[in-house]
């Protein structure tokens, strides 16, 4: 049995006139009253908001953080399993379905969605942080500050960054693109719940379901517009362009809404991809320029070192829960990582999964979670490798340079680099490749939320690209100006609870429908394969 199309969608669930033409307007207006209700909370009170949020964090992170462990290694054995598994030469898409995008522009999106910016800033700032304090080196009798406590920093951060990740980006977006594109479901986050809702995912639940996923879209591109202001300003303030103020934020913030908004106002298959390419081959010029201008033998043992190590830990890592409740590391980092990750799987998904048609289930498996791991452990190994090399034997002042503002690690690396005459250039470059990437996860969010907003139309009407691309930038700048940006990010914390709920079903109604669609031939069936094999 091959079944590639199980029912046809009602065909009412898309308003054809009026303001809202294009869009679903049930879901367009919870979506609007949603966001509006939550600001007008955060902003109204900022301390007693952030007092709610904070508890709300806090009690997942100290009582739940058994249930996220046991969620993100599931979720990693799963797919684990979907690799060697039967279904692989499954195609996302009817048989004779082809990709849309060759391959390299295929990756390049799957980086713009899932990694971006955090990788330039925080590829320097976790492992500074870790060098000087974490449980594993305690534990292991390791000196802070020492080289085998930069070998450890590069293994946490590889962690945290690795293979759990992504995932929930594989399942996420393997269970989108399989209902989307081989049952003929809206390519809305409801459709990969059929299995077990059936039609009622065109109801309240499947409406519940999606507001979920806008909640933690909007919300997120939100966040990732605050919190990443901070190294582009710091990175201006550092060529002495302009100072790190708030108005001066307040107007990046508005520059990257107006071209990510543009991009996304282009469709995929120009901005989008133009910019998810630029992106990649600037960032590869980057890595290579950290290799080569730092302490190059040390960053690559770091590199290989740190690589074998997480390849070798990740297992009890993943595994591991702290037994000491009262030291809070584990909670401030791991598990604020698991919580951030879940957040984010269901716009992160669904944007691979609206550029993955054509491609098999074990093309997909491999290319969206070994591939961009791999690129994680290279990069985390040589950024990370260079910011406690410079610091270790140059005394580049990277450590206290995190300390203060984790956004200014990268400059203050460049710096103890110590050639003076391209502190400016690679400064420059790492700015503008910081602004790009904001860019691309700004454009690529916005048509997120239109996809699901307009009930899976893979080209939304453009209008409606500019209104949700603008308003996730307001809403930053409005939280911003509130300073409630940390209570947002915790809200996006406490947002994973039920996410990861969903997840579980997810994994659940996938298995479900591959096994309906594509059973095991009964006896008399696998008696004539064996003998046609021979």
């Amino acid at each position: 049995m091959n079944e590639t199309s199980s029912h046809v969608p009602p065909k009412d669930l898309v308003d054809k006139t009026g303001l809202f033409a294009g869009m679903n307007k049930f879901m367009g207006i919870a979506s609007m009253v949603m966001i509006i209700a939550f600001v007008g909370f955060t902003i109204s009170d900022v301390e007693y908001s952030g007092a709610v949020f904070a508890a709300g964090k806090d009690f997942i992170i100290n009582s739940l953080d058994w249930f996220y462990v046991i969620v993100m290694n599931g979720v990693l054995f799963f797919v684990l399993w979907l690799l060697v598994s039967r279904f692989g030469d499954i195609k996302l898409g009817h048989d004779d379905d082809e990709p849309d995008f060759s391959t390299f522009s295929w990756i390049c999106m799957l980086f713009s969605a899932g990694l971006g910016s955090g990788l330039i800033y925080w590829g320097v700032a976790e492992p500074m942080y870790h060098i000087a304090d974490n449980p594993y080196m305690v534990n292991e009798g390791v000196k802070a500050g020492s080289v085998e406590a930069a070998g450890i920093a590069i293994r946490i951060t590889n962690f945290h960054w690795g293979l759990h990740g992504w995932a929930l980006y594989v399942l996420v977006g393997l269970s989108l693109a399989y209902f989307a594109y081989r049952k003929d479901l809206p390519l809305t986050l409801r459709s990969a719940f059929y299995p077990i809702l059936g039609d009622k995912i065109y109801g309240t639940w499947g409406n519940i379901i999606d507001l979920i996923g806008v909640f933690g879209t909007i919300f997120g591109l939100a966040t990732s517009l605050g919190l990443g202001v901070t190294p582009i300003a710091a990175g201006l303030e550092k060529l002495g362009w302009i100072s790190n103020t708030l108005p001066n934020q307040l107007i990046i913030v508005a520059l990257i809404t107006i071209a990510g908004t543009a991009s996304a106002a282009s469709g995929v298959g120009k901005g989008v991809r133009i910019l998810s390419e630029a992106n990649v081959q600037v960032s590869l010029a980057l890595l290579v320029a950290f290799l080569l201008l730092g302490p190059t033998a040390f960053i690559l043992g770091m590199m290989i070192t740190g690589a074998g190590d997480y390849l070798w830990n990740v297992i009890p890592m993943g595994f591991w829960i702290d037994p000491e409740p009262e030291r809070q590391w584990q909670a401030w980092w791991t598990i604020f990582y698991w919580g951030w990750w879940i957040a984010w799987c269901p716009f992160v998904g669904m944007f691979i999964a609206r550029v993955s048609k054509g491609r098999t289930i074990r093309q997909f498996c491999y290319c969206v979670l070994l591939v961009p791991v791999s690129v994680v452990i290279l990069w985390m190994g040589i950024f990370g490798g260079a910011a406690t090399g410079v610091d270790l034997f140059y005394q580049a002042g990277v450590k206290e340079a995190v300390a203060n503002d984790y956004a200014s690690g990268v400059f203050q690396t460049i710096a103890g680099f110590g050639y003076d005459w391209l502190t400016t250039p690679l400064t420059i470059v790492t700015t503008i490749l910081l602004v790009s990437w904001f860019v691309t996860s700004s454009d690529s969010g916005t048509l997120v939320m239109c996809t699901m907003l307009s009930m899976g139309d893979e080209h939304p009407p453009v209008k409606f690209r500019i209104f949700w691309g603008i308003t996730s930038g307001v809403v930053a700048a409005v939280l911003m100006l509130a300073g409630g940006l940390s209570a947002l990010q915790t809200a996006s914390i406490v947002a994973g609870l039920p996410i990861a709920i969903l997840l579980i079903l997810m994994a659940y109604g996938l298995v479900k429908s591959l096994h309906a669609d594509h059973p095991l031939p009964d006896v008399e069936d696998r008696r004539e394969l064996e003998f046609l094999n021979r």
